[in-house]
């Protein structure tokens, strides 16, 4: 049934979907990827779509920018839509020195400087860590194909303007691949509805290098490439 957020109806969704923050990123890999996709939901401008996949249903959805944002959007899918798996397909900015523009990141953690959970479990600081099955998943399709990616913590910040210019060499001492807006979010939400999650994404600016904001919606061929075959 239709949500505050969501206007599909019962069934409209697949268990598995794949979600970018950008809805026009989510139309282009429902119609570059998708088999027979279908608009499902379109309420405030966020877009979702299902399909087939090699033959199996498959959804897209939009969760817009941050962590609210996306805890919305995937609790509802779970709550209301029996959904029991989501993959999110989205941009990181690179801080470690090995990356390149356009390198996919595989996110095994997620560092977080948001209280979204601090109150949780008192005096405990919770983990952000995604499903292993499909982690695990996403690294042999590389395997297999020869593909890159890059498996390592990240840090999901609150600030996309962070005034803090020491937090990313102390991030860097502890293993840090990159910085975005969602990771830590998405999983702990995992946590809470017990579903499956991974945050899948492409380097999309470096310190001193960025991408336009027509290459940041169209460059997700790979990425979606590992999303999907996580969710295989």
């Amino acid at each position: 049934m239709a949500t505050p957020h969501i206007n599909a109806e019962n069934g409209d969704f697949a268990p598995d979907v794949l979600m970018p923050g950008d809805p026009r990123r989510a139309k282009l890999i429902a119609e570059t990827f998708f088999d027979s996709p279908r608009l499902v939901t379109e309420v405030r401008g966020i877009l979702g779509y299902t399909g087939t996949f090699e033959g199996r249903p498959i959804s897209v959805l939009a969760s817009g920018m941050g962590m609210p944002s996306l805890a919305i959007y995937a609790t509802e899918l779970v709550r209301n839509f029996d959904v029991k798996r989501i993959v999110r397909v989205g941009t990181l900015g690179g801080i470690a020195p090995h990356l390149r523009i356009g390198d996919v990141i595989a996110a095994s953690s997620a560092h977080t400087n948001s209280a979204m959970t601090s109150h949780w479990v008192p005096s405990v600081s919770l983990s952000h860590a995604p499903s292993f099955a499909l982690l695990r998943k996403a690294v042999e399709y590389g395997e297999t194909t020869g593909k890159v990616i890059h498996v390592g913590p990240v840090f999901t910040t609150d600030s996309f303007y962070n005034p803090d210019t020491s937090v990313v060499p102390k991030l860097l001492e502890y293993g840090t691949l990159a910085v975005e807006m969602e990771a830590a979010g998405l999983y702990a939400t995992a946590l809470k509805e017990r579903f499956e999650a991974l945050m899948v994404g492409t380097i999309s600016d470096l310190p001193g290098e960025e991408t336009t904001a027509e290459q940041r919606e169209t460059t997700f061929a790979d990425m979606v490439a590992f999303g999907l075959a996580a969710l295989a």
